[in-house]
């Protein structure tokens, strides 16, 4: 198989350890030639999201020496008519464990022995366990501030844990610069198309689980990393006409770090420039997406909505949850679409599914006669 660039056209074998097309654009892998969508492809054997391995892009079946069973998370009422996916229940407590678990199969088949990346927290988290499971040496690199139980997690791996002063997207700049540098194995989930290739069960999962994809769908966006897996399922639906139309998405961005909202806001054919501000949405606070184009391009091509997320609801919608018996270790994450979703968005519909990136969703009263589905991570 191989990687396509983004930038170019030009096609690299899978098996390389470069990071990115000799012109500098980002790998994609092909989706087109996976098999259309056919329940009796599902291999039901299988209680985790390579179940759907007929469908992903993967590296014969090494993936079942990876696996710790991740996905295949329940989807629980929140209030009768909001429903929550609940991604937390994973080996590492995020949904980014479905995007590592498919990255480092990859990484395993491929023969890499050591690899660095750089993370808010959990994408560095998931990575750091999965390499530890396939004997994969690990160097994450996170800004400072990240929170002191996401580092402790990343050294219980046995990863190292290198913390960058400065922004989330010095970090990731610092850690290329490594890669650069060293020539190590950039084990990256955005710039890996491997990682999307995981986060693509979101969609699969949801619509086995339903037997329909809702109407609507929120899904935070700071990097891309489940929006861009979702949007690839949700294409691979349509392909092969299982679903009848393109849910209307909702991409959820924090208001002090929204570039696709501003992009958007002013009609700019490129990515707005923002100075990002201190936010408790840390995961998503990202002023420089890598794949800023790509995502952009979907944003258009399927009429996405974006909006971004009060910063004075966050904690209060993370209060409103706990009390109804969903607490969420990380504040930063559901909340925010859940604060966005109370001020901006009033779907009509009775079928809308949210999608919130750990744990960053927002509930709006409005939705209480609708349903919906969150991710909880």
């Amino acid at each position: 198989m191989s990687y396509i660039c983004t930038s170019c056209g030009k096609e690299t074998p899978t098996s390389t350890f470069h990071n990115t097309c000799e012109c500098g654009g980002l790998f994609s892998l092909p989706q087109d030639h996976l098999p259309l969508w056919q329940e009796s492809l599902i291999d039901k054997s299988v209680w985790s999201q390579f179940r759907y391995h007929a469908f992903m892009n993967l590296d014969g079946d090494v993936w079942r020496r990876v696996s710790m069973g991740e996905g295949m998370t329940p989807i629980a009422s929140y209030n009768g008519s909001v429903f929550l996916k609940m991604d937390f229940m994973m080996p590492t407590l995020s949904f980014k464990d479905r995007g590592a678990a498919a990255l480092v199969s990859h990484m395993k088949a491929i023969g890499v022995k050591k690899c660095v990346q750089d993370s808010s927290g959990n994408a560095g988290v998931a990575v750091a366990a999965y390499c530890a499971r396939s004997g994969i040496a690990c160097e994450i690199y996170v800004p400072e501030g990240t929170s002191p139980n996401k580092i402790a997690m990343i050294e219980g791996f046995g990863a190292k844990a290198v913390v960058v002063p400065g922004t989330r997207d010095h970090c990731a700049e610092v850690c290329r610069s490594k890669v650069k540098e060293e020539g190590a194995y950039y084990a990256n989930h955005v710039y890996n198309p491997y990682f999307y290739e995981g986060t693509k069960a979101y969609i699969y999962e949801t619509f086995e689980q339903l037997k329909r994809i809702p109407r609507h769908i929120f899904i935070e966006l700071g990097n891309g990393t489940l929006f861009i897996g979702a949007v690839l399922a949700l294409e691979h639906l349509m392909r092969s006409g299982v679903i009848d139309e393109f849910p209307q998405l909702i991409a959820v961005q924090s208001e002090n770090c929204a570039p696709f909202y501003e992009t958007e806001e002013q009609g700019s054919s490129s990515l707005v420039e923002v100075t990002p501000k201190p936010t408790l949405a840390e995961g998503i606070a990202i002023g420089k997406p890598a794949r800023a184009s790509e995502v952009l391009d979907m944003i258009r091509r399927h009429n996405v909505k974006v909006i971004t997320a009060p910063e004075d609801r966050i904690l209060p919608c993370r209060e409103e949850m706990a009390k109804r018996g969903f607490y969420f270790p990380q504040p930063p994450h559901l909340p925010p679409t859940i604060a966005t979703a109370k001020n901006s968005v009033r779907p009509r519909t009775p079928s809308s599914l949210f999608a919130a990136q750990a744990l960053r969703a927002n509930i709006n009263k409005q939705f209480c006669r609708e349903e919906v589905v969150f991710c909880a991570h």
